[in-house]
């Protein structure tokens, strides 16, 4: 009986040593902390790595302009403090102030679109009338509308998700008249890029407050066709259009194709290791909106394609964050919102993405977190850090944040203390 004991109790042991080896990892990546920390982590690297290459893209055009080489880069570096301290502030606010904040935020975000109209307030851009300037500051309104339609179509839809399957109360009043009052104000100013946006931001709530498919089908055709409808009607879109599929291309900077092939340039100039941080040949005032729209070109320039696989495993955690906020929040709202953000950030990243590489024509997006620019900054960094407050309200994650010591008493406490004689 000894032996047979000792037999049986070996395997049983050995077992339990392999649970308790697997048991470490499998803990933390079911942690409640877990989505917390990996919103914070890649939302501080993605705009830490934005600050260099906005740096690297833009000393020469700052220089040009008859400033310093750190201009642009001093700038961005303002909106990026302010959009992390409203982050920071975003990450404390209870999750019930937000249920609250959705009609003020959207009312907010429809009277400051309706400014790009005013005269002497409104700017255009790029021959988009899509900005709004009030002494020294100017902003896009457009952004606001992006977190305004995620909180209102969050609150009703997770108050209505018992009614979801009648097509009435799936379209009053979250579609008519919010969506339509949105995107109607945003085309008006001639910003099909922020409209295909917002229309993902809508099609992600819907589809997580489990609408029924054949209503998918339908928005689809009458999608398709709007855009066809708004690309025909524009020859500045129709030109974009024909130079993605194919059309001649001349060294003026003013063809249709020329920020296309640029930006193919640089990444082939890259090749797969790159050319080195700061070494950049296109920044040299041959590819426009170097540190905008086609950053992701400068970033495949200078740093190869492993610096390209790096922002594209970053968007990816971020990815999974929000995705797992999705599926374990027991909140309809919380869940509602958070594909919203995940639709918003994903969405234009892919868009940006693949105008630089050639797998869609120029829209004129920025790449989220990376991109310079004041308010697409900010508003990104405001929403995700609604989600960071998401995350703190999960089950037991509250709990285990307070346990664990603050940065600064962490510090404090590796520091010799004089003891009293």
């Amino acid at each position: 009986m000894t032996t047979t004991t000792r037999r049986t109790s070996e395997p049983a042991r050995a077992t339990r040593r392999d649970t308790a080896s697997g048991d470490p990892l499998r803990q933390r990546a079911e942690s409640p902390v877990t989505t917390y920390y990996v919103l914070l982590g890649t939302t501080g690297m993605l705009v830490v790595f934005g600050l260099v290459m906005v740096l690297s893209a833009s000393t020469i055009t700052s220089m040009e302009a008859g400033g310093s080489a750190y201009t642009d880069f001093r700038q961005q570096l303002v909106y990026a403090v302010a959009g992390l301290v409203i982050a920071a502030a975003a990450s404390r606010v209870p999750v019930t102030w937000y249920r609250r904040a959705a009609w003020p935020v959207f009312g907010g975000a429809v009277l400051l679109q309706l400014l790009v109209f005013v005269p002497h307030i409104g700017v255009s851009v790029n021959g988009n009338r899509n900005w709004i300037k009030l002494g020294p500051l100017q902003m896009q309104p457009s952004e606001v509308l992006k977190i305004a339609l995620v909180l209102v179509g969050a609150l009703v839809l997770s108050r209505k998700r018992r009614l979801l399957s009648d097509l009435r109360h799936v379209l009053v009043p979250f579609l008519v008249p919010c969506v339509v009052l949105a995107l109607g104000l945003v085309l008006r100013g001639g910003d099909l890029g922020t409209t295909l946006v917002l229309v993902a931001i809508v099609a992600a709530l819907l589809y997580a407050a489990g609408v029924p498919g054949r209503f998918f089908v339908a928005a689809a055709a009458v999608a398709s066709l709007a855009v066809l409808a708004l690309v025909t009607s524009s020859g500045n879109r129709m030109g974009r259009i024909q130079a993605f599929l194919g059309g001649s291309c001349t060294s003026d900077a003013a063809a249709s194709c020329y920020q296309s092939v640029h930006g193919l340039y640089a990444l082939a100039d890259g090749g797969w290791w790159g050319v080195g941080l700061g070494a950049s040949k296109e920044k040299w005032s041959w590819l426009p909106e170097a540190k905008n729209d086609f950053i992701f070109a400068i970033i495949g320039e200078e740093l190869g394609l492993p610096g390209t696989l790096v922002v594209l495993g970053l968007f990816g955690l971020l990815a999974w964050a929000c995705y797992r906020l999705v599926v374990r929040s027991s909140d309809h709202f919380v869940r509602l919102a958070s594909a919203g953000v995940m639709a918003w950030i994903m969405v234009q990243a892919t868009i940006n993405i693949g105008v630089v590489i050639g797998l869609l024509p120029v829209i004129g997006l920025p790449l989220p977190l990376v991109s310079s620019g004041g308010s697409a900054l900010i508003m990104t960094l405001a929403a995700l850090g609604m989600l960071l407050s998401f995350a703190r309200a999960e089950p037991g994650a509250r709990a285990m944040l307070a346990a664990r010591p603050s940065l600064v008493r962490a510090g404090l406490s590796v520091l010799p203390s004089r003891r009293r004689r």
